[in-house]
């Protein structure tokens, strides 16, 4: 059974940084979220610092202040010269990994250089991961590399595929072809981002990735895809695609559990 909204973006005030890309017409309040997760009887979940915000994830740690910390969790948005103890200020916060948003072209990381490398490496000492929001066919040429680097990498949305048959998508072939992956994660949320039915590639995915490695969210407020979708067509499609029970999952990334 799923019991935990492991990707929402939860946002009282709509204020962007300068150069967003998207910005929402309205709020994404607390307490909405907290009505879904009442109604579908989930017991918890994750909030991911939406991308309009940029660094300023302040709105994000309001909202973990308020909520019990065995059973929600946050995941920021921070620059890659952040210093340790600014690091581990979130992490006392509640914040259990840090999000890359590196979809529409926006260039790869160079893993090697000192500031990237310094920021994996406070990542591995904190027990942090990393989740990428990227494109399948880009994929390949970053994920290897942060699983070498013994990162623990959490992929979001499926992966993004965008090859209706999995057998000829990028990123799975580049799976299929791997050894460890004992160090990635998938978010099996927002099918509607990919151009393509993503229902083969999470059977593929649950045959490729170690067991416990895959968790679930609704992306509430689905950003860009408001009118398609809601979180109550979302949160009512969740055991849809084959995942069963999320509880190891979610206690590896997160520490959360039910009890």
């Amino acid at each position: 059974m799923i019991r935990f909204d492991c990707h929402v973006h939860v946002y009282e005030e709509v204020t962007a940084t300068r150069g967003a890309r998207y910005v929402p017409a309205v709020p994404a309040p607390l307490a909405s979220w907290q009505a879904g997760i009442a109604r579908h009887g989930l017991s918890g979940g994750v909030i991911v610092q939406v991308s309009f915000l940029g660094f300023d994830n302040s709105q994000l740690l309001d909202a973990l202040s308020r909520l019990d910390p065995q059973r929600f969790a946050g995941v920021a948005v921070v620059p890659d010269e952040i210093e340790a103890g600014a690091l581990d200020a979130l992490v006392g916060a509640g914040i259990r990994g840090i999000r890359w948003n590196l979809v529409r072209g926006a260039p790869l990381p160079d893993l090697d250089s000192p500031a990237v490398a310094g920021l994996l490496q406070l990542l591995r000492e904190r027990g942090l991961h990393l989740e990428i929001q990227l494109e399948g066919p880009r994929l390949p040429a970053i994920v290897g590399p942060l699983l070498s680097r013994g990162v623990t990498v959490v992929v979001d949305h499926f992966g993004l595929p965008d090859e209706a048959d999995p057998a000829r998508d990028p990123w799975l072939c580049a799976l299929a072809q791997a050894g460890d992956l004992s160090g990635l994660f998938v978010k099996f949320s927002a099918p509607y981002r990919s151009p393509v039915d993503v229902a083969p590639h999470a059977r593929a995915l649950l045959e490729l990735l170690p067991p416990d490695h895959v968790v679930w969210g609704t992306d509430w407020p689905h950003t860009q895809h408001e009118a398609i979708t809601d979180y109550d067509r979302a949160a009512a499609t969740r055991e849809a695609f084959g995942i069963g029970d999320d509880a190891a999952a979610v206690k590896a990334l997160y520490g959360l559990s039910l009890a």
